[in-house]
């Protein structure tokens, strides 16, 4: 009876996906969407999408914290927060003398950073005074700044501004909000301002602001730890290893200088796509977003070319001794998103993993009742550049994390000696269509896709072309795949074991594993 179910439900999907798509498919896109490279090199991307008086943006820029220099992680990440603070022209009450007096901000923490990181003969009266004679000059600057801390977002947000955010990971950096239709060329005008004429203001407060969040997010978190020191174990080369949130040495140390000279580099009109999704004519609004994005100076696409991680020959293990909740995670090398063998990685993981009738959930979590969660993933920590595909699994009270590592084992040796049924195949793929038009259901969703796809393929229409190719994969290929990449020495071990606190100390709440 149960498959009988599983049967029709399919056939149910498959209907509806059928549906839907029919104003979803690639030759309906190419109707509606409009690629423009400016002389100055940066890529204009626009769709319509008459629906609602609204347009979403997405700017991608093809920089993360890999793009980090030496001694200065985090910086990427910096930049974007410093995205938001203006221009020359937004948050300020006299650009003029606010420019003065951010030189010598910077003038004055130079010789406090020099005095401070002397190896020897460091004079502590004189760092003290330098301390001060910087925290002066940020007093002096920020007289000038606007009251409202957060001028361009204020003009957003009072414009009908929705959703404004960003995001930096290792591998890239994006920016995103939505507006009425008729502030499209406000839109074009603020956007490319924060790009033309970024003002590094309040550098030093929004510092702290991110040391706090290192705080929170890793250095306070059993699991933000473990994952940080599981992808340093992993990746012994390659940038990979670094934390996008940055070092907190490299966090009291980069200055508003430092970012400026990031910005100067990466942030070259080569180096970004702008995609606008929305009620838009492509014919009233590319003459626009060119107008004002070809302001932008042209300069050289920066060299971004990385270290090879050498090949893992042997297990590499992580444990931490928490008073929290366990943990197990292991993860295998794989090759990036450009692979022929990438859509048998997505295969894999929607087999593992997708929903309660994926085989982690039915084995660990349903039958062998030993945990309240499992899965596996591709993508770790990113996937522009070779990466892992991990499985993870938290321990039910009375379980250990080496239970959950045999159960994971016993699943991958069943993936690699035994083909998947029909029906599992057809339902990984069946899902993969429904991923692909829920990606399309709103113009946020929309203008990132293309945007990303067109940044990493140079062609947006590689969104479709994935589901093409996640059709294409056979049996044969999973058993293959998994074979050539789930091996004991290609293998990177994370784990958080409970610890019971210290004699005198009250006990934590107690997970799995006692």
């Amino acid at each position: 009876m149960k498959s009988r179910l599983t049967h029709i439900q399919t056939i149910v999907v498959c209907f509806v996906l059928c549906s839907i798509a029919l104003g979803q498919d690639l030759a309906s896109f190419e109707k509606r969407t409009t690629v423009k490279k400016l002389a100055n090199g940066l890529t204009i991307i626009v769709c319509e999408r008459r629906e609602a008086p609204v347009f979403s943006f997405f700017t991608h820029v093809d920089a993360g914290s890999v793009q980090d220099p030496m001694g200065k992680t985090g910086l990427a990440h910096m930049f974007e927060h410093m995205a938001f603070k203006g221009t020359d022209t937004i948050g300020t009450r006299d650009y003029a003398g606010e420019k003065v007096a951010l030189a010598k901000v910077e003038d004055a923490y130079a010789a406090y950073i020099a005095e401070r990181d002397q190896p020897v003969g460091r004079d502590d009266q004189k760092l003290k005074q330098l301390e001060q004679n910087w925290k002066d000059a940020i007093a002096s600057a920020d007289k000038f700044s606007a009251p409202y801390n957060n001028e361009f977002g204020k003009i957003v947000e009072g414009e009908g501004g929705e959703g404004m955010n960003a995001f930096t990971d290792l591998d890239e950096t994006g920016y995103h909000y939505s507006f009425p239709i008729n502030r499209l060329e406000l839109w074009a005008y603020l956007e490319s301002e924060r790009f033309l004429h970024p003002v590094m203001r309040q550098f030093y407060k929004e510092r702290n602001v991110v040391i706090e969040e290192r705080r929170m997010r890793t250095d306070s978190n059993p699991i933000g730890r473990l994952l940080e020191q599981f992808t340093e174990e992993a990746f012994a080369a390659h940038p990979y290893h670094r934390p996008t949130i940055g070092w907190i040495s490299d966090l009291n140390s980069f200055s508003a200088t430092d970012a400026q000279n990031f910005f100067d580099k990466y942030y070259v009109p080569s180096n970004m796509v702008v995609t606008v999704v929305g009620d838009v004519k492509v014919s009233e609004a590319m003459p626009i977003v060119e107008k004002y994005f070809s302001r932008i100076p042209a300069r050289p696409k920066p060299d971004t070319a990385t270290t090879t991680e050498p090949a893992q020959n042997s297990e590499r293990s992580v444990v931490l001794h928490e008073q929290s909740q366990p943990l197990y995670l292991e993860g295998y090398h794989r090759p990036d998103y450009r692979s022929a063998d990438d859509q048998v990685y997505d295969a894999i993981a929607d087999l593992m993993s997708n929903g309660r009738t994926s085989r982690l959930y039915r084995a660990l979590v349903r039958d062998k009742q030993i945990a309240s969660d499992s899965a596996g993933f591709t993508g770790l920590p990113g996937n522009k550049y070779p990466h892992l595909f991990a499985f993870y699994a938290l321990p039910i009270p009375g379980h250990k994390p080496q239970e959950m590592a045999d159960a994971i084992h016993a699943e991958i040796e069943r993936l690699k000696k035994e083909d998947i049924s029909d029906e599992e195949l057809k339902m990984i793929k069946t899902r993969a269509k429904a991923n692909l038009i829920r990606s399309l259901g709103s113009n946020e969703g929309l203008a990132f896709a293309l945007g990303l796809n067109q940044a990493r393929y140079d062609d947006w229409r590689e969104l479709f072309r994935s589901v093409d190719r996640i059709e294409k994969v056979t049996k044969a290929d999973i058993r293959r795949v998994a074979n050539q990449t789930f091996v004991p020495d290609n293998r990177t071990v994370g784990i958080i074991e409970f610890a019971p606190p210290p004699p005198g100390i009250g006990a934590a709440p107690q997970g799995g594993g006692q």
